[in-house]
């Protein structure tokens, strides 16, 4: 795919996402926009190969799996009556111009009943949003701590971060939908999940189909869970529909403003109007529709939109508009999404939950989002009290090696005294890293938490509640949080795969490096796989005074997995290696 940038920051500092003043509007024609390329959407590879070699110019191209390609250039016409005499040809259309809407939290926070969701620890962590628009403030302070990778279609022309806002609006909507609680500035609906800036928009707000095509695509292609599109166009676009079509199938969930031309009727914006993308409308804080929102069939969910107050850059405005309700929806989605379901799950959770206002359908879909509601809806401890359940609730006190997980037996049915406790593990290694820790034994309906320790810091853990007896094991749904990151090690530890495994013993093997000069003591930990709580063991090494391996010969049971971890401790600040994983021979 043509014109591909993908930027990590070096360093990830604050979370927090801003704004959105406004979404995107378009015009139907590039003549309006002043844009004369053209957009070929293409059944095969031999189209794209037929293009490269008659194309004037190719721009950019987008690979959108099964549904063909696209490719955005100058074509003579030559080109595209051969593809439509062949049947290749999908659609040709003008790369149209899209642009923000026009301006029309905290109280938003507040109407959907997102601090409620807060109180119960549902703040997004784990959770991944995609905010499209013109970028977000890398160096915000509600911000900064959530921010992700991020990816640049159009480069700000501000900082050196290419996907930095250089307008406003994106860093608006990011506040919004996860502006960290930091006992400063605002509150976002969900407050811990990461955010990643994917800039479409210039500075003045514009951007192309095209562009707005390919934010999607490379959204969709990390595995983001919520793409929020605080932007629109008046017209139709095939490259946006592939493109929306291509995230949902892979399971993005896509929430798209509905437009601001309002009082009108039947004038939702693409791509809020395409059946793959939640639309949403905004109502003022007496629950009326604003007075600036499209309206139509396309209306899925309300939500606040009129003077909001969240992020711009180096600091704070209040605007309006359906790009301010836009990601209201998408924290929601952050936070459904953060529990492991799907995104069809999540967006029938947030349409049934939503609270009849008494708007009109068309004006208002399902009616007016409520966080609380929706995550209680499907909560998985949420039965009534004769259903043996339980329910992952929070995390609470988490540092770099250390944290607390909550949960709630919110039902014993015919079970007399269950045991509970958390079943964790780093995400995407669940084989390889599980461990249980039980809180004991409960004998009627509450909460129970337990304390985790020996982390790895900067990493993120997905927990689930478990209650068991004998013969029942129930279990709550999935959440996430993230070890803390703030730790400078002096120097580095890595744990190398053992070099000797026999149905008795292994040498557990380590290596330590950036040294400088000190001299260091070194251990492994370890401990059967999924039994730490009961199974750790410790064995110390040699110290080590330079960059070098070392090792540990210890003994072990046959025939049983066990995870070790080479650490090294200086002046009592111990550094840790990640883990490895390994099994030992049979008798």
């Amino acid at each position: 795919m043509g014109r591909k940038k993908v930027y990590r920051r070096s360093v990830i500092r604050g979370i927090g996402i801003g704004i959105l003043g406004s979404g995107l509007a378009g015009q139907a024609s590039a003549d309006e926009g002043g844009n004369s390329r053209l957009v070929l959407g293409t059944k095969s590879q031999y189209g794209v190969d037929i293009a490269r070699a008659q194309a004037n110019t190719i721009e950019t191209e987008i690979d959108f799996g099964e549904s063909g390609n696209a490719l955005v250039g100058d074509f003579p016409d030559e080109l595209v009556e051969k593809f439509r005499a062949e049947g290749e040809l999908r659609y040709v259309e003008r790369d149209i111009e899209v642009h923000a809407l026009g301006q029309s939290m905290p109280w938003g926070c507040v109407r959907v009943a997102a601090d409620a969701a807060h109180q119960r620890g549902y703040d997004g962590s784990g959770a991944h949003v995609a905010i499209l628009d013109t970028g977000i403030d890398s160096e915000h302070p509600d911000l900064s701590q959530n921010l992700g990778e991020g990816y640049a279609v159009v480069d700000s022309d501000r900082g050196d971060v290419p996907w930095n806002d250089d307008h406003n609006h994106g860093t608006h909507c990011a506040g919004i939908a996860n502006a960290v609680n930091n006992d400063q500035g605002i509150l976002g609906v969900s407050t811990r999940a990461t955010l990643h800036s994917v800039k479409v928009l210039s500075g003045d707000g514009g951007g192309s189909a095209s562009g707005v095509a390919e934010g999607i695509k490379w959204a969709a292609d990390q595995g983001h869970d919520v793409i929020s599109m605080s932007l629109g166009a008046t017209s139709g676009s095939s490259i946006i529909k592939d493109a929306v079509e291509y995230a949902y199938e892979r399971g993005s969930l896509l929430v798209g403003a509905a437009g601001n031309e309002g009082p009108c009727s039947d004038c939702v914006h693409y791509p809020g109007a395409y059946p793959e993308v939640i639309a949403v409308g905004s109502v003022n804080d007496e629950d009326e529709l604003s007075e600036f929102s499209s309206t139509g069939s396309e209306v899925e969910i309300v939500a606040p939109g009129t003077e909001i107050r969240s992020t711009v850059i180096g600091g704070y405005q209040v605007y309006s508009g359906t790009s301010m309700a836009t990601p209201h929806v998408a924290g929601a989605a952050a936070i459904l999404m953060s529990t492991g379901i799907s995104n069809e799950e999540a967006r029938k959770r947030l349409t049934e939950a939503a609270e009849d206002i008494g708007l009109d359908e068309d004006e208002g879909g399902a009616g007016l989002l409520n966080v609380d509601a929706a995550i209680s809806d499907g909560d998985d401890g949420g039965g009534d009290s004769d259903e043996f359940a339980v329910s992952t609730r929070s995390v609470s006190d988490v540092d770099e090696t250390d944290a607390t997980l909550i949960g709630e037996l919110t039902g014993l049915g015919d079970v007399s005294s269950p045991a509970v406790g958390f079943e964790y593990w780093i995400e995407d290694q669940r084989d390889e890293t599980s461990e249980r820790v039980e809180s004991g034994h409960q004998s009627s309906t509450g909460s129970f938490n337990a304390d985790v320790s020996d982390l790895e810091h900067g990493t993120t853990y997905v927990f689930e509640a478990f209650a068991e007896t004998d013969d029942r094991v129930v279990r709550g749904g999935r959440r996430a949080f993230t070890t803390d990151d703030d730790h400078e090690a002096p120097f580095r530890v890595e744990t190398l795969e053992p070099s000797y495994v026999s149905d008795d013993a292994a040498s557990l093997e380590g290596r330590v490096s950036e040294l400088d000069g000190d001299e260091v003591e070194t251990r492994f930990d370890y401990w059967i796989k999924g039994d730490k709580a009961n199974t750790l063991a410790s064995d110390d090494a040699e110290d080590v005074d330079e960059d070098d391996t070392f090792d540990e010969l210890v003994h072990l049971e046959s025939d049983t997995t066990y995870v070790a971890v080479a650490v090294c401790i200086d002046s009592g600040d111990e550094v840790t290696g990640g883990t490895v994983t390994f099994t030992t021979e049979s008798d």
